[in-house]
């Protein structure tokens, strides 16, 4: 016993290599001495997106940059893109980057002249990219920052960003569409510290923020940063003002319809909507009794069914209704009387489109029912590109590093839109893109002319990369 204790201590003071458990005869070594080698060659793929879509590019115009040219070593481009990156490789927080930074791959992906760092002085020698301390310093400068601030000298323009957002995505149509849907959510960011505005929601029992989304399909339109003290309805008509002026400025003739939930059924979203031509809403309502006994009928015949068949019955009611108070004018609502196992689950939707063009039962099943989809879309965004690690103190650098998620999920939607389709991935969560397109490991070599990348030949997705990367070739740069 004694003389395997002293072998293990041997073992556990050697930090020069690891001996795991043999294989058979074999000794099984293990040593950090492979070189230049990284495990995310697959960004490479993201890099040739950005190449041809220049999103990334134009989110550092979104910056204005005070600090003297002739002193800094990271431009604010070099900086956006090593962020961005990052998070959509799986990267989280800051502290990663004091790791990364050494990575040559990271280097390539953030536009670095020299990828190695060779061209560095002193400590920073071999060190291409920014550490944490410069990233910090870009995420927290004031928005009254100047050439004279001290350190911080950084400043973003959020709302050249939101118009980003939405510039993206009209760049996804060859020609305008005749109608577009735009969904509206808000979820909980749970917060762990006393971040400048935070609130207990009772709701979701915890101290949060409550970001809102506006979606159309898979492509976000919006991510705004809210404190949790608020109705999930606020703002709504700002933002959905704001995109509808936007797209219809280069879509005059496009048809918008609003879908949400019952959390944005408020009578200013819908005279909004009413008052504006071409623009139509569908709104989750929230049962009450007065809704309850316009559909008694339905819930009986509902029930009899299932007693009937065994199985879930639905039956539908159009009709017209107003609230006591809160609504300006009767308006359309289609009741759902469902009967379960359980026993009776009504549901009520609102609209401002007629029968004649959606019947009750394709109103509801067919188009409010879809707004589901655009949930998937937000948990994509908050675990798997961490838009929830809003983390500072401050709400306007939270609000910063939720823009950063949302550029990478841009740059992954985009890589799925243009590179994936017709692909088993092209359904596929930002995660398992990561793990099958991106997570590779591959030694690299650079010389005075080429960056030699050499894949693992046992990479088991590699007909799926070469057919990725050709698509993404045949894409037309936009300068």
């Amino acid at each position: 016993m004694r003389e395997r204790k002293d072998d293990l201590m041997e073992t556990e003071c050697t930090r020069e290599q690891l001996e795991f458990h043999a294989l058979a005869r074999r000794k099984v070594i293990g040593r950090f001495d492979g070189g230049m080698i990284s495990s995310d060659a697959g960004g490479l793929l993201l890099r040739e997106l950005e190449m041809r879509c220049d999103i990334l590019g134009r989110l550092g115009d979104c910056f204005h940059d005070y600090r003297d040219k002739d002193l800094i070593e990271h431009t604010v481009d070099s900086l956006i893109r090593q962020r961005v990156m990052a998070i959509a490789l799986g990267y989280q927080d800051l502290n990663d980057h004091d790791s990364l930074r050494h990575d040559i791959l990271m280097g390539l992906l953030s536009e670095k002249s020299d990828p190695t760092g060779g061209d560095r002085r002193g400590q920073d020698k071999g060190k291409a990219l920014a550490g944490k301390s410069t990233l910090n310093r870009l995420e927290l400068t004031p928005a009254d920052a100047n050439e004279k601030s001290r350190y911080k000298k950084i400043v973003v323009d959020g709302g050249e960003i939101d118009k980003l957002l939405v510039d993206v995505f009209m760049e996804s149509y060859e020609r305008p569409p005749e109608e577009i849907i735009l969904d509206i959510d808000a979820t909980d960011d749970p917060l762990y510290g006393h971040q400048e505005g935070r609130f207990f929601h009772g709701y979701y029992g915890h101290y949060c923020y409550l970001p809102l989304y506006i979606f159309c399909g898979e492509q976000l339109l919006c991510a705004r940063l809210r404190k949790a003290d608020t109705d999930p309805a606020s703002g709504v008509v700002e933002e959905v003002e704001r995109i509808v002026g936007q797209i219809r400025a280069e879509w005059p003739e496009v048809r918008i319809i609003l879908r949400g939930d019952s959390g944005f059924c408020r009578e200013e979203i819908m005279s909004w909507c009413e008052g504006k031509p071409g623009i139509d809403y569908v709104l989750g309502l929230a049962k009450n009794n007065r809704l309850r006994k316009s559909i008694l009928a339905e819930l009986a015949k509902a029930r009899e069914q299932y007693e009937a068949e065994q199985e879930p019955a639905r039956v539908f009611k159009d009709f017209r209704y107003r609230t006591l108070k809160s609504w300006s004018c009767e308006r359309r609502v289609v009741g759902k009387a469902e009967y379960l196992a359980k026993g009776e689950n009504p549901r009520f939707i609102v609209t401002s489109m007629e029968s004649d063009e959606w019947e009750a039962r394709a109103l509801y099943e067919d188009l409010y029912c879809a707004r589901g989809d655009m949930e998937n879309r937000i948990k994509e965004q908050q675990l798997a590109l961490f838009a929830d690690r809003t983390s500072t103190a401050f709400m306007r650098s939270n609000q910063l590093r939720l823009y950063f998620s949302s550029f990478a999920y841009v740059l992954v939607q985009a890589l799925r839109r243009l590179g994936l389709e017709g692909t088993e991935l092209a359904r596929a969560q930002c995660d398992t893109i990561r793990l099958k397109l991106f997570k590779i490991g591959a030694q690299l070599k650079v010389t005075v002319r080429k960056v030699w990348i050499s894949f693992s030949e046992s990479y088991p997705y590699i007909s799926l990369f070469w057919e990725v990367f050709a698509r993404l070739r045949q894409i037309p740069a936009r300068c």
